[in-house]
């Protein structure tokens, strides 16, 4: 038997994706600020987490065309958050496989924040996130507990982090700089679980942060489906389809 109104219009709600590493990978867990996120846009929007542990600018730049195409409704995407730079800034003598040159970290940013463009999803409604300020005694904990040495310091990823807030004026994009706004904070160890990760307060600052500035672009998007005691009980087909 056919679902009565079957017929009728395919609901699509419009998306906001979150592109990153583990910081974004994270970001659904208990208190995240990806479920922070979702929570205020249920009804309007779909949040999408496609946090990738791990990965730098360089694989990232591979994997962007494959998540949004060309064929995919520039009007279905929200807004975009290019969070990466964590795994990038990692020193190249101590971890290899993670780190990419800063020239070229900036330029991947910048490629990918064209690619987008190129698909008909304009400046405005593209963010980008520089990592967080690193803790350097508890990430060398970290590091230590896995028979590694330290292989991040803040300085550098300060360097990545300036990278990315040029690469955003350049490219005519919003911006949130994590490294700089945190240790406005002079004790920003707060902000992090391990010295390089979001603890439950990193992660209620940046949520506080992105939706500061995705508010104006997203908190007036109509609720795709009336509220139910706007339902005509009497002939609910009529409010539904």
């Amino acid at each position: 038997m056919a679902l009565a109104g079957a017929g009728g219009r395919l609901l699509r709600w419009p998306r906001v994706l979150l592109f990153g590493d583990s910081i974004t990978e994270y970001s659904f867990q208990e208190n995240g600020w990806g479920a922070y996120l979702a929570e205020r846009l249920v009804r309007k929007c779909d949040v999408v987490n496609r946090g990738l542990s791990g990965y730098n600018t360089r694989w990232a730049k591979l994997i962007l065309p494959r998540l949004i195409t060309e064929s995919t409704s520039a009007d279905s995407i929200a807004a975009v958050t290019i969070f990466f730079g964590a795994n990038d800034s990692a020193l190249k003598e101590l971890n290899p496989k993670q780190h990419v040159p800063l020239e070229e970290y900036a330029a991947n940013l910048k490629s990918m924040v064209q690619y987008l463009k190129s698909v008909d999803i304009t400046a405005d409604r593209i963010i980008l996130i520089t990592p967080p300020p690193l803790q350097e005694s508890a990430w060398e904990k970290a590091c230590l507990a896995k028979g590694d040495k330290l292989n991040r310091c803040n300085a550098t990823t300060g360097q990545y982090a300036q990278a990315c807030v040029q690469v955003a004026r350049e490219c005519g994009t919003d911006v949130l700089d994590l490294w700089t706004l945190m240790q406005k904070n002079q004790d920003f160890s707060s902000y992090l679980s391990d010295g390089l990760h979001l603890s439950a307060k990193g992660n209620s600052f940046l949520a506080a942060q992105l939706w500061s500035r995705l508010e104006n672009k997203l908190s007036a998007l109509p609720s795709l489906l009336p509220y139910w005691r706007d339902v005509d009980h009497m002939n609910p087909e009529a409010s539904l389809l």
